[in-house]
């Protein structure tokens, strides 16, 4: 067996240094030519311009070099047959060469790879009056005949019979060896390497694929594996019982060599496999780098211009593009993805965007029903990772590895919030293996970028929450799969009112769909989209999602949002019947309309609107009643405040730090954007901290 050395390509030598060609003057071209002395071949060269310097070659160059001290100058090493010992030439090493060989056939091998007179092992599989049957793998029977055995070998019995002759029909005869202190020679089909892409030219031919194991799944019959290689996946058959798990030695993300017949399944290619191995050593890691390399080409995101004018987008681009690459990445490598979004209508457009760029992009990779398996999306009812999402993440994707031999998933977080409530649930990710990447409008406090893939946030390009996650994620999906752009490019639009976005990007993106969708139309999708969000609770509610946002039957899309408006409409002018004779105002020193309500006792509870909903409303009708004044709205519970403000330069996220700091024993904890947001705190400083963060309401300066 021989291999290429490394060290010098296989050349023998190595280069020390190299210098100018004195007679070409590095030219490459002969210095002097006597026409009278040269060949017509060489005058064929001349008068094609392809003659050579006699000194360097043609390479202008003069080399100084070595033998190479690794392979001793022959430029590649010879290694032992059976026990893959360097050698210096041959097939075998002193110590094999002296016992007798034995070779062990792969279930893929046929007469082809039999030599008469070689031994092989067998098993006895049948006894006639005219002689013993032998399998010398599940293809090949051979025959001992009566007249050549004087024992009787019991059925199951390994054996090993020298090939005595191979008839024209392909009858094998056999000869019994009793061998002892063997030399065991695994024999393999030698078959040119084919690519997943190539297949479908070698159909009901036996074929040799190697690649990387993404996914086993036992079924009632055979157990499935699928292959990556560098051109993509390819489901892999092998039955030994049924339901019994065939080769259980192969895991998951080994690379493997495959023998097999490739035929059509019900619209899919798949292999059937004859034999299959794992690979090691450089074969493996020759394999493995060359599907990195391959996968990491084809992750390369979309060149896109975005679908509105934006100095804040152009600046985020590298950072969206990094973050198209890697979902790209995650779907070429089956690797499942979790799209883990706030429920409400920016939450929801940005994940349902980057949904419909990602599955027709998973069924192409890994069939018509891989979504199933490598895709999920969950709304989160906090605006940040909570403790409960991650636990449930890590649950699913261990009970995926365990059923299926599956990565670990990339979470990807979309506008969830960056900051330090996600730490614990974050360090938990990371034990198990999972990424997150943060797609995010949320003010950051840059505590858990180190922890992240990537953290797409306009506030690290000079903009605000006015850019919303909808946004971005509308352009993240173009990055990832262009087509989708036609269907998707409303879904900004909506978000834009659904976060009642003041950007100037918000209204571009309105215009971009102004022939379509009016401003009410885009309010009342982005209304049923948080009224439906509500009802369906951690439920991605996919279908009805889809019908919403017109993302399917025309028709059906404008029957529910009007049915949904009617009924959320109805149950925010109940909500407020209640809750608006109980507002109490206050006019603070620098001039801000503080509104305070209790929405634990003034405000119906388990039903929508939700507390935070219900303060937006509350605060919209109140900044129509002090139209041009600046209003800040809190709605109150027993541990937590929901804060709405206009027209004051709050930052909230660093008013949170302040209480948590200046207030002893109240737990406070919070965030969102600078001017919306939300605070925790425990129940018996409730007081306090209402007062203390009016107080700095109060301190800050208005617009």
């Amino acid at each position: 067996m021989t291999t290429e050395c490394s060290a010098c390509k296989g050349t023998g030598s190595i280069i020390l240094s190299q210098k100018e060609c004195p007679d070409c003057k590095g030219s490459g071209k002969p210095k002097t030519i006597s026409l009278d002395q040269l060949t017509e071949k060489d005058l064929g060269k001349l008068m094609g311009g392809g003659m050579k310097c006699p000194k360097c070659g043609g390479t202008g160059k003069i080399s100084e070099t070595e033998p190479c001290k690794t392979c001793e100058g022959r430029g590649k090493f010879f290694t032992c047959t059976v026990c893959q010992k360097p050698i210096t030439k041959g097939e075998f090493c002193e110590t094999c060469a002296k016992n007798p060989l034995v070779h062990v056939l792969g279930a893929e091998c046929d007469t082809r790879e039999l030599e008469v007179g070689k031994t092989y092992e067998g098993k006895v599989q049948g006894h006639a009056n005219f002689g013993v049957f032998v399998d010398l793998n599940p293809q090949l029977r051979g025959l001992i005949h009566a007249s050549n055995i004087n024992f009787s070998p019991e059925i199951g019995d390994k054996i090993y019979a020298e090939i005595k002759n191979i008839a024209s029909n392909g009858n094998i005869e056999l000869l019994p060896r009793s061998l002892k202190d063997i030399q065991v020679v695994e024999v393999e089909k030698q078959l040119p390497r084919r690519k997943t892409t190539e297949l479908t030219r070698y159909i009901g031919k036996l074929s040799h694929i190697s690649g990387e194991v993404i996914q086993i799944k036992q079924t009632g019959g055979p157990t499935i594996f699928t292959i990556s290689d560098e051109d993509g996946t390819v489901q892999c058959a092998a039955f030994e019982k049924a339901g019994e798990r065939a080769y259980p030695e192969i895991r998951s993300e080994t690379i493997v060599k495959v023998i097999g017949e490739p035929s059509m399944r019900n619209g899919a290619m798949q292999v059937e496999i004859r034999a299959m191995k794992q690979l090691w050593g450089g074969d493996a890691t020759g394999i493995k780098e060359n599907i990195e390399k391959a996968i990491d080409k084809r992750s390369e995101p979309h060149d896109i211009q975005f679908l509105v004018k934006s100095e804040v987008l152009e600046k985020l681009k590298p950072k969206m593009r990094n973050a198209a690459k890697l979902i790209r990445k995650a779907v070429f490598k089956s690797r499942p993805i979790i799209i883990r979004h706030h429920a409400d209508a920016d939450g929801i457009t940005s994940a349902v965007a980057i949904e419909r760029a990602l599955v027709p992009l998973i069924r192409e990779v890994g069939g018509s029903e891989a979504d199933r398996h490598f895709y999920r999306r969950a709304p989160s009812k906090a605006p940040f990772y909570e403790i409960e999402d991650v636990t449930k993440d890590i649950t699913f994707a261990l009970e995926d590895q365990e059923r299926f031999a599956q990565r670990m998933p990339l979470v990807v977080l979309m506008d969830n919030g960056a900051t330090e409530e996600d730490m614990p649930a974050m360090k938990q990710a990371i034990i198990y293996g999972v990424d997150i990447m943060v797609i995010d409008h949320h003010h950051p406090d840059g505590t858990i970028d180190s922890m992240v893939l990537e953290h797409v946030n306009p506030a690290y390009a000079g903009g605000d929450f006015g850019i919303t996650t909808g946004m971005i994620g509308t352009e993240i999906a173009r990055m990832i799969n262009p087509d989708v752009t036609d269907e998707i490019k409303h879904l900004p639009a909506v978000s834009a009112v659904g976060d009642r976005s003041a950007a100037p990007e918000a209204g571009f993106y309105k215009a971009l769909v102004a022939d379509k969708y009016t401003p009410e139309d885009l309010k009342n999708m982005a209304l049923a989209v948080d009224y439906e969000a509500f009802w369906q609770r951690f439920n991605d509610g996919r279908g009805m999602m889809n019908d919403i946002l017109n993302l399917g039957s025309n028709a059906r899309h404008k029957q529910i949002v009007k049915l949904l408006c009617e009924q959320a409409n109805a149950a925010i002018t109940e909500q407020l019947e209640a809750s608006m004779p109980n507002v109490k105002m206050q006019k603070l020193q620098n001039g801000t309309i503080v509104n305070v309500i209790d929405v634990e006792n003034f405000a119906h509870k388990f039903t929508f609107p939700p507390p935070g909903k219900t303060s937006g409303e509350v605060h919209d009708r109140l900044c129509t009643k002090y139209d041009g004044q600046p209003v800040v709205t809190i709605g109150y519970g027993p541990d937590f405040a929901v804060l709405r403000s206009r027209g004051v330069k709050m930052n909230i996220p660093q008013i949170v730090k302040e209480l948590h700091s200046e207030i002893k024993g109240a737990g406070v904890s919070g965030g969102g954007h600078l001017v919306v947001g939300s605070i925790k705190f425990v129940e018996g400083m409730r007081k306090e901290v209402l007062a203390k963060l009016v107080e700095k309401i109060g301190a800050a300066g208005t617009q």
